[in-house]
């Protein structure tokens, strides 16, 4: 079936650029350059904080019931919240800190290098991403990827964000891609395989942690990057 598709679309965080090692790795840091562990009893209570409020901000936003400006404050501000340090100020440096330092981190999924050099011979590649304009780009660069890819299409452009269809669609116009010969590869099974699926795109999905309750099947399904290889 491999010899249909022309045109593949590729989630960036935690598909290729290695989004949950490197935020980790970047809330570590500043962790300790701001002295956290006053407020709380490990860097693992405050960033298990951090995570709780941050994806139910990012369902609000994908909702369109909170903007980009308020899902980032309330987002570094909640922890601190939590455990009776209301510090907007404080908060605001720690997140300044941290959206500079993390695009410049360079970890990938295992294999993604390999993989983008054997599929970019092949396909058009074009990264189809929910995250924000001023961090992809450099996230990119920074892990030395950017050069694989036709264009990069963000839900900052339109201001819808997977799942929802206008932004498949956008993406697929953006490009001058036909639906029949394009392909959706992605981590998130919500925002990239059923987005996808919806508006009638074939999907790979990358299952990176293992879900065996799956509500449909995926047209591909891999739990390795190498895979792609077999596939396409």
């Amino acid at each position: 079936m491999a010899y249909q598709y022309k045109n593949l679309f590729i989630d960036l965080d935690d598909t290729l650029w290695a989004f949950s090692l490197n935020a980790r790795d970047t809330f570590e840091e500043m962790y300790q350059k701001y002295g956290y562990d006053r407020f709380f009893q490990s860097f693992q209570h405050f960033y298990a904080l951090y995570q709780q409020r941050n994806v139910e901000l990012w369902e609000e936003y994908g909702k369109g019931q909170v903007t980009k400006e308020e899902l980032n404050r309330q987002r570094f501000l909640y922890p601190l919240e939590a455990v009776g340090v209301g510090d907007a100020m404080l908060a605001k440096s720690f997140s300044d800190d941290f959206f500079s330092v993390i695009p410049t981190k360079s970890k990938l999924m295992p294999h993604a290098r390999e993989v983008l050099e054997y599929l970019s011979a092949k396909y058009n590649l074009y990264i189809l991403s929910n995250g924000f304009q001023e961090l992809q780009c450099h996230k990119m660069r920074s892990a030395g990827i950017d050069h694989y890819f036709k264009k990069v299409v963000l839900s900052d452009d339109i201001g819808v964000l997977k799942p929802w269809p206008e932004i498949f669609h956008f993406a697929l116009s953006t490009t001058q891609s036909e639906l029949q010969d394009s392909l959706m590869i992605g981590d998130s099974w919500e925002n990239d395989v059923a987005g996808a699926r919806e508006v009638g795109m074939h999907q790979v999905f990358y299952n990176v942690t293992g879900k065996t309750e799956l509500p449909f099947q995926p047209t591909y399904q891999v739990s390795d990057l190498k895979e792609l290889m077999q596939i396409l």
